[in-house]
């Protein structure tokens, strides 16, 4: 086999393994091309257990109640509805939390210090040598002055800060624990996929029955020990993040 032959061949070799890579890699812009035209197409219903890595959910759950049934009476004990407080009060009800956070605080604080100092001690006359011929020798040995010292000091600092915070949504929590006195231990968490990027909410804190309302909600500023945790993480969060060697190096270096 000549080499121009086996030359053509791994050309030949190379364009196939690059079309079918393209191929493979570009299967959403061939869904574009196909969709030209057509209004975007709705994924058929599918039983989502059945879809890899589904988890079963494991959530705290309230002991099981037997059910009872009365004779000559149409309610059994254990039922959720008629004529029963429907608010959340034991493990595994749901609540809504209205997350509602308008925080704005404004401070400005300014310090200005200055000091000066001066300190001479020397001996003008050492027993009389300015007037003693003989003694004379000791005011060229002598100095006038034996100590002399200044200091000046001056200190000046500004700082101020103007921050504003505004967070205004609404998540539903899962009563996790009920604490001896009746108060409800809750935690909801939230997140939302747009693109590349998701955003993450999570509530949690401890709630008294009586400051849920009677449509199971409550309010954020009514939650003992809150935790409220608003962010993301994906593209946009990473880029906006500094890089690990410059986080180290801003802990390491002294200046």
């Amino acid at each position: 086999m000549s080499h121009k032959v086996r030359v053509v061949r791994r050309s030949l070799t190379l364009v196939v393994v690059a079309a079918l890579a393209g191929l493979s890699g570009g299967c959403a812009a061939l869904d574009r091309f196909w969709g030209v035209g057509r209004a975007p197409y709705l994924r058929a219903i599918e039983d989502p257990t059945a879809q890899p890595g589904y988890k079963p959910v494991q959530m705290p759950m309230p002991a099981p109640q037997p059910a009872i049934y009365n004779p000559n009476s149409l309610w059994r004990n254990g039922s959720r509805a008629f004529f029963k407080d429907q608010r959340a009060h034991q493990v595994g009800d749901i609540l809504t939390v209205a997350v509602k956070i308008t925080d704005r605080a404004k401070y400005e604080n300014a310090t200005s210090r200055s000091r000066a100092g001066a300190e001479n001690s020397g001996v003008g006359d050492f027993i009389g040598s300015k007037t003693i011929p003989a003694l004379k020798l000791a005011t060229a040995v002598l100095p006038g002055r034996i100590l002399t010292a200044d200091s000046t000091g001056s200190t000046e600092g500004k700082g101020s800060v103007d921050r504003k915070e505004e967070i205004i949504t609404n998540v539903a929590a899962v009563v996790t624990q009920v604490l001896p006195n009746g108060n409800l231990v809750v935690e909801g968490r939230q997140e939302i996929r747009v693109n590349f990027e998701i955003r993450e909410l999570i509530v949690a804190g401890i709630v008294r029955p009586e400051d849920i309302r009677s449509d199971n909600t409550i309010d954020s500023t009514k939650i003992a020990e809150a935790r409220i945790a608003y962010g993301g993480r994906g593209q946009l969060s990473d880029v906006q993040q500094a890089r690990y060697g410059q986080q180290l190096l801003d802990i390491a270096l002294p200046f």
